[in-house]
């Protein structure tokens, strides 16, 4: 069995700020932890660090038994990261670098045959084939392949032989989740690290992760938003907030009890600190004006001085994080009475043929299992329908997406201008850019802005301090909630919202749901989120054989 321990550990960034200090907490022999806290508190980099991907300069550390790491985005190791890849990837080190090793040489010995089966070149490489193939079997790689089979087959329902070598980017995100979090709950690795491992997971597989979570002998600590998954597979909670951590001994089911009360607590002794940090200084002025002409009092002054200096040395007591203020002033404009006409839409290989119509002002949720064609439905939209007008044009890089192949009629009524918000966040413009610059040059959609106005936008969804750091440096909510402000800088008054709320915390979901109820225009939003669903009025069902059809409330468990 294995163990993380962490004691008083902190992180400072490149730019010389602070991100925490003095975390301390553990994760005991099968335990299932939870991490939670707001977007870029320091989650995912107290994970790399446990990981050992990122160093510990302070405080230390220790770990026991095999490690598994998931990372937020599995997609985007590369567009060419194969299964075969991914699966090594998520190995041990000594598995991985064989399997590595043998992929090198089998490239090699296809090389050399080609240019001559019976060359010299050719031996070498048959000959360090083989030597691969032995190291490979030595490090467990017949076992692993079992392994991986099951896994293709359970989430697949392929061979591995047949899929090994398929790109990971033609997998839907559902898909590369559920395939990398079996290969790591079935695997040997006695501690996991999970970052948002219920991201892009229908509802049918966020209830077999809880499941499989409250299963499993494994020790793991997770990174999640999703309050359901919290609440039915945590058994303790370490919160990252206000430059450091604290735990709640219990479920996620009364953390947010647990923690009123404990800010509670802090405001208290705060208040008793500062009560007697002045009746110590009234004590000391009195003296000191005493001694002043009394000589008698010299030494009580000075006994004064050094119980004061003594309890302000011992420091204060920390003082309540400040609770987010996100505000999302998402504005849209009237369109006219249509906003989509689909009719006899049917996205090739995923549905049958369907028709719907949207109002101005709608609220439609899209709901269905991984894989039924959801975000397929969203890029067609998001690219301007099935025959785009240059009157709807996308007020984004929707136009760049992938396009989807379809028949029948996909139509954006009278002034609709599209804006999309992507799953995967695959914005690769904006990766080397920071927030200021994006939006003090702005685009053809978006007017440009001076720093002052740039900042007051980025105040306004608490990304001020990161306003010189570069788009693809930032966490997954704090790029979620800059996407959300570039839709709302934009001017669209049709928002596609591919899992808007995967990677936001609990405060920016409820400032992005204040902000849809307050915008004036369509939204669509494709979504896995329980709580989020029920902010909508209309609910299309993407069935997995291949019906699409409108319901009256949410349906989550059909195939």
């Amino acid at each position: 069995m294995g163990y993380i321990d962490v004691a008083g550990v902190g992180h400072v960034l490149p730019d010389g700020r602070e991100l925490f200090a003095d975390v301390s907490f553990r994760v005991g022999e099968g335990a299932k932890v939870a991490l939670v806290g707001p977007n870029g508190a320091g989650k995912t980099t107290l994970l790399r660090m446990i990981a050992a991907d990122l160093p510990v300069r302070t405080g230390a550390i220790a770990r026991s038994g095999g490690l598994g790491v998931m990372r937020q985005f599995i997609g985007m190791i590369g567009d060419e990261t194969t299964l075969h890849d991914l699966a090594l990837s998520l190995a041990d080190p000594a598995l991985r670098a064989a399997g590595e090793r043998l992929t090198g040489t089998e490239r090699a010995l296809q090389q050399a045959e080609r240019r001559g089966k019976y060359s010299t070149a050719a031996g070498r490489a048959q000959l360090g084939y083989a030597d691969a193939l032995a190291a490979w079997g030595e490090a467990g790689g017949y076992d692993a392949e079992v392994l991986f089979d099951t896994v293709a087959t359970i989430v697949l329902d392929l061979s591995w032989e047949d899929c090994r070598d398929r790109p990971v980017r033609t997998l839907s995100g559902g898909q590369q989740k559920r395939f990398a979090l079996e290969l790591l709950l079935r695997g040997a690795d006695e501690v996991l690290l999970l970052d948002e491992p219920d991201n892009f997971l229908d509802v049918p597989g966020k209830r077999w992760l809880e499941r499989r979570l409250r299963e499993s002998t494994k020790s793991v600590l997770y990174v999640s938003h999703d309050r359901e998954l919290l609440a039915q597979s945590s058994e303790r909670v370490v919160t990252v907030e206000g430059g450091s951590a604290w735990i709640h001994p219990g479920s996620f089911a009364g953390w947010h009890a647990a923690r009123v009360a404990r800010h509670a607590r802090l405001d208290e002794q705060r208040r008793r600190w500062d009560e007697e940090h002045q009746k110590l200084r009234e004590l000391m002025l009195m003296y000191k004006q005493k001694a002043a002409y009394n000589s008698d009092m010299a030494s009580r002054y000075q006994s004064a001085q050094t119980r004061l200096r003594k309890f302000e040395e011992a420091g204060q007591p920390p003082v309540p994080p400040k609770d987010q203020d996100i505000r999302m002033r998402l504005r849209g404009g009237r369109t006219g009475k249509r906003a989509v006409v689909c009719e006899q839409l049917e996205l090739d290989g995923l549905t049958y043929p369907f028709d719907l119509e949207l109002w101005y002002g709608d609220r439609l949720a899209v709901l269905g299992a991984n894989g039924t064609g959801k975000s397929h439905f969203l890029r067609l939209l998001a690219r301007g329908g099935s025959d785009p007008d240059p009157a709807n044009e996308p007020v984004d890089a929707g136009g760049a997406l992938m396009p989807v192949a379809h028949d029948g009629v996909a139509r954006l009524g009278a002034r609709v201008r599209p804006g999309h918000f992507s799953q995967t966040h695959d914005r690769p413009e904006l990766m080397t850019k920071t927030l200021v610059d994006v939006l003090w040059r702005g685009d053809e959609h978006r007017a440009g802005m001076d720093r002052h106005a740039a900042m007051a936008a980025l105040s306004r969804y608490e990304l001020a301090g990161q306003g010189d750091q570069l788009f693809g440096s930032l966490s997954g909510g704090q790029q979620a909630r800059f996407l959300v402000l570039l839709l709302e800088l934009s001017g669209a008054t049709l928002l596609l919202l591919d899992e808007p709320t995967d990677n936001l915390d609990l405060a920016s979901a409820e400032a992005l749901e204040a902000g849809l109820a307050a915008f004036e225009g369509t939204v669509v939003a494709v979504t896995h989120d329980r709580w989020f669903t029920r902010s909508f009025d209309r609910f299309l069902l993407f069935a997995g054989d291949g019906e699409v059809k409108e319901t009256v409330e949410p349906v989550w468990d059909v195939g």
